[in-house]
């Protein structure tokens, strides 16, 4: 798996994000996540030496590794949460779904992912406003 820049990473995710409506980004405790109103709908972290120890877990990976979990729901959320890798299923909330990003990436999946998070997470005035692909 080829290692991505974190910069050009969140950049790349940043231009995702910033394309739909009342989106925030901000510092997280680790990273940067991005919310709309309350809610995180997109986090981005970097895994190193094991840590932080609940993504390492998860992911399945010590690192170094630029690790996206995002929402989802209904057979998506399902299918995504049993995929294997580089998909996996966080333990800590049910509609949660984890990403390990690397060079080899696709970028048009993970826009696609995004923006469903987006629409699960948002409320539906803001969905109403998002271009959704078929």
């Amino acid at each position: 798996m080829p290692v991505v820049d974190p910069d050009e990473l969140v950049g790349r995710l940043r231009r995702i994000c910033a394309a739909l409506p009342e989106v925030v980004e901000e510092h997280a405790w680790r990273g940067t996540r991005w919310r709309v109103r309350s809610t995180a709908f997109a986090h981005v972290l970097e895994v190193r030496d094991g840590r932080p120890r609940s993504y390492a877990l998860a992911a399945g990976t010590d690192g170094p590794a630029s690790v996206l979990t995002f929402r989802s729901a209904g057979p998506e959320l399902a299918a995504l949460g049993h995929a294997g890798p580089p998909f996996f299923k966080p333990p800590w909330a049910v509609n949660v779904v984890g990403l390990r990003l690397d060079g080899d990436s696709d970028w048009e999946e993970v826009a696609e992912l995004l923006t469903e998070s987006y629409c699960v997470s948002a409320p539906r005035k803001l969905v109403a406003r998002v271009h959704r692909p078929g």
